[in-house]
């Protein structure tokens, strides 16, 4: 894959300093927002409980709605297919990412794992941190080896098919049924997934051919961290909110 270099000392002392401010306005953010992970809304969630059996089109609705709306999935997979160019390389590292949070997504929903949510969305956020930092060459350059992207996705796919999971528990499902819903709603994530992979294709393909891809691409991959670590504080200040209250 294609990454950027950082030529300079001067380089890597800006993106520290950028970390650290990301991490500053994470933790303000969180300690004075009202927190929330993987919310589910009232009339979602009161249309599920009052109804009963097999239910296709709720589930894959919602399964599609919660992709095309979860802006941290979208970032990861942004960061995922940002250097990549041939259709091929696309297909592989988005099944990986699909085959990840697959099998944690029915796992997580059918032995009710017991994770809390606001953990599992600091770790997604962590991951939109670690593929932005890949993108941008830092581990090569700061331990002197890549790491496989191909496993990195395939594990990040696990922890956002947990975050696909506690969505779901949130509802409260009756057993009738369970199985095929969250099928359904599976397929519902899918075609969410490929409706946004489309556009986010379709936007990359036209600012490449700009000639302006490259100029950007560093600051593009710095926002993109900085969106990961404001997910990763609000989040963990979420998580230690509750522990509190308990």
């Amino acid at each position: 894959m294609t990454e950027m270099k950082m030529s300079s000392p001067v380089e890597y002392g800006v993106l520290t300093c950028l970390c650290m401010k990301a991490l500053f306005i994470a933790v303000i953010f969180g300690v004075t927002s009202d927190v929330t992970a993987h919310g589910v809304t009232e009339g979602d969630k009161g249309y599920i409980l009052e109804s009963t059996g097999i239910l296709p089109i709720p589930f894959i609705y919602l399964g599609a709605k919660h992709m095309m709306t979860g802006y941290d999935h979208l970032l990861f997979l942004l960061g995922v297919i940002f250097f990549l160019y041939r259709l091929k390389d696309i297909c592989i590292y988005v099944t990986l990412f699909a085959a990840g949070h697959v099998i944690t997504l029915l796992s997580g929903v059918l032995f009710e794992v017991a994770v809390s949510p606001y953990l599992i969305d600091a770790i997604i956020g962590f991951s939109i941190v670690y593929k932005s930092l890949d993108n941008m060459g830092a581990f090569q350059r700061w331990f002197g080896f890549q790491p496989d992207t191909k496993i990195a996705t395939f594990i990040f796919g696990l922890f956002h098919g947990f975050g696909l999971a506690t969505k779901i528990l949130e509802y409260e499902l009756p057993a009738d049924g369970l199985l095929p819903n969250l099928i359904f709603f599976n397929i519902g994530v899918e075609i969410g997934q490929i409706l946004a992979l489309a556009a986010i294709l379709i936007a990359i393909a036209y600012w490449r051919k700009s000639g302006k891809f490259m100029n950007h691409a560093y600051n593009t991959n710095t926002f993109m961290m900085m969106l990961g670590f404001l997910l990763m504080g609000y989040q963990i200040t979420g998580h230690f909110i509750l522990f509190s209250t308990i």
